[in-house]
């Protein structure tokens, strides 16, 4: 089709003339930790001065919380130099946050209740009043329980030299950048098509402690089994992180996003950002006081409430509005948020999985990518959800149109076809390092009990200890395993840089010329 960017699967010779150009990929990560106390509880202390502006510095970061550290590399083409640099990172990190820990899993433990978990803060700035103000909104419409999971991020981004030469091969009549768009939101539909694959593979989180399950505001809580005193699971689960107890906005079923193009991506999201919620309007946008409580009333405060498994993303000016971006300049990268943090990686993700991730994610681009209407949404939904919370039980099926498939019978099969972008990305190496990786995966396919999430429940039962117990134990070997790491000094250097330059940026950003906040919000959502 010669103006439908997605693929057919590796057409002949594609392979070998892309794969100069697929050298240049880039791979990213952003890893969020909580930092914790020896005794499992979450720190109540302000992000550490030695680690540099959470509002400006590029690498060291906070998510939701002032404890909910979000640790980013930077754009890499080499995936063992990423993972390094993740390595530097958490050197540093763990050297400078005195008798804390990085908590190892994604499920967070310790005093989980609105008030007890503090907000993030980013100073006095516009951008930084924006940045707290947007998390208070989060507190109060669903709650600290939900905010403060962690998780991984996996970006990638393949190269203006790739999609030229791609768009060629592929006798595309429309513009580089409208090619481009269309394929990453392609390659995105396949992803949230197969992502259940990733849950199951990768899902770290089958179970929780009793304060989550106590402050988390879900009736699906009720529905998990009790593993001891102060641990809930489920038997098969996989990664109750993205169930229906985790990382999910349940307003977003009262609107639809589609994926089908950028256009109508961008023209869903402008809405949500746009349309009052009575829900919302209840909590108010001010107190008695004029304090803002949240940044509107609107179905999304900004359009990073939006949860969802991966997005089309666009690096953003000072101030600029990513959906303004996604107009402006197209894609420029898709991020992966499905990935749970590894509790038996010691930097939450391996290489071997990253490898994986590359392959899965050209597989995803290359293969042919339907458009999807409402009843395929609600496919992927139900999809991911019985993975999350059974992916392992014997038998399983889901649902593929109008046929049930067993999930290890389509697992075996996707991963079959992967072989092929794993030949192109193995190149001449003679180790073969995406096959293995394959391999890897394919193995735990065969052998549920091999999965992260299996693995974790066998040792918490051989061990006889709480998930709680379990998760401290982690956190205390790999917190100290990082402080007893010699630094990288090139990087040291690099990072106490950027930390004396981030004071300065933040400091500039509250001294200059202020305008007053609701004039400053009133352009921020200024789309055109």
């Amino acid at each position: 089709m010669p103006n439908d960017p997605s693929g057919d699967r590796l057409r002949p010779g594609l392979g070998e003339v892309l794969r100069p150009a697929l050298t240049g990929a880039l791979k990213g990560i952003e890893k969020e930790s909580l930092r914790i106390t020896v005794d499992g509880s979450i720190s109540r202390r302000p992000h550490p001065v030695r680690l540099g502006s959470a509002l400006t510095h590029p690498y060291i970061t906070t998510d939701y919380s002032e404890a909910l550290l979000e640790l980013i590399t930077p754009a890499l083409s080499d995936g063992q130099q990423m993972l390094d640099f993740l390595g530097g990172l958490h050197q540093y990190v763990c050297s400078s946050i005195e008798d804390e820990l990085l908590l190892a899993t994604s499920m967070p433990m310790g005093d989980l209740r609105d008030g007890a978990v503090p907000i993030a803060r980013y100073g006095s700035s516009n951008p930084g009043s924006m940045k707290h103000i947007y998390r208070q909104g989060l507190e109060y419409r669903y709650g600290s329980c939900m905010q403060v999971i962690a998780g991984i991020h996996f970006n990638y981004s393949l190269p203006v030299e790739f999609w030229s030469q791609y768009r060629d091969f592929m006798a595309y009549t429309g513009d580089l950048q409208s090619f481009t768009a269309d394929a990453y939101m392609g390659l995105i539909r396949n992803l949230q098509r197969y992502g259940w694959l990733i849950l199951y593979l990768l899902g770290s989180s089958p179970v929780v402690s009793k304060s989550f399950v106590d402050s988390r505001n879900s009736a699906f809580c009720h529905t998990l089994e009790k593993l001891d005193e102060t641990s809930y699971y489920r038997p098969y689960a996989t990664s109750l992180r993205m169930s229906e107890i985790g990382y999910v906005n349940p307003v977003q079923a009262t609107f639809h996003v589609s994926f089908n193009s950028l256009d109508e991506y961008i023209r869903d999201l402008t809405r949500a950002t746009s349309v009052s919620y009575a829900g919302y309007e209840r909590i108010g946008v001010k107190d008695q006081n004029g304090r803002y409580k949240q940044l509107n009333t609107y179905l999304l405060q900004i359009e990073n409430e939006y949860y969802t498994s991966v997005r089309p993303k666009q690096p953003t000016g000072p101030n600029e509005r990513p959906l303004r971006a996604l107009r402006s300049r197209g894609v420029q990268y898709i991020e992966m948020r499905s990935l749970d943090v590894d509790v038996f990686e010691p930097l939450g993700i391996s290489l071997e999985s990253t490898r994986f991730l590359e392959a899965f994610i050209l597989f995803c681009l290359f293969e042919k990518s339907p458009k999807h209407d409402l009843d395929k949404c609600a496919e992927i939904t139900s999809n991911a959800l019985a993975v999350a919370n059974n992916g392992r039980e014997p038998g399983l099926k889901l649902s593929n149109g109008k046929n049930q498939i067993s999930l290890r019978h389509w697992a075996s099969m996707l991963c079959e076809q992967m072989a092929e972008v794993c030949d192109v990305l193995d190149g001449g190496d003679h180790e073969k390092p995406y096959h293995k990786a394959l391999q890897k995966q394919i193995e735990l396919i065969r052998y549920p009990d091999m999965t992260s999430s299996a693995r974790m429940l066998s040792e918490m039962r051989e061990q006889k200890m709480s998930v709680d117990d379990f998760s401290l134990q982690k956190s205390g070997e790999y917190t100290q395993h990082f402080r007893n790491q010699p630094p990288s000094m090139p990087l040291r250097q690099e990072l106490e840089s950027g930390i004396a330059r981030s004071r300065i940026d933040q400091s500039h950003l509250e001294s200059g010329g202020k305008i007053l906040f609701e004039d400053y919000l009133e352009n921020y959502f200024r789309l055109s």
